[in-house]
């Protein structure tokens, strides 16, 4: 499987927290599949990851770039057409 192409960035350390898992829903649904998004993070984003495995499922990959301490950075790309 090929490295999905980064076509978006989204830097929630400065959203409200409430405002976070739907911006990043929203910019992930306007994916293709073989595209990505990067997403930085000021913390471990494992609980969207579970998220996104609950409502996505199989439909999209996971890939940590950068792990801490201060900056948390994830390639989550679309690896294939789903409901989302």
């Amino acid at each position: 499987m090929s490295t999905p192409t980064i076509k978006a960035t989204v830097d929630v350390r400065n959203i409200i927290p409430r405002e976070r898992h739907p911006l990043i829903f929203d910019t992930f649904k306007q994916l293709t599949p073989g595209e990505a998004m990067l997403l930085i993070n000021d913390h471990d984003p494992k609980p969207l990851f579970y998220q996104f495995q609950a409502e996505l499922g199989d439909f999209f990959s996971w890939d940590y770039i950068e792990q801490g301490p201060e900056v948390w950075q994830v390639r989550i790309g679309r690896t294939a057409p789903c409901c989302a």
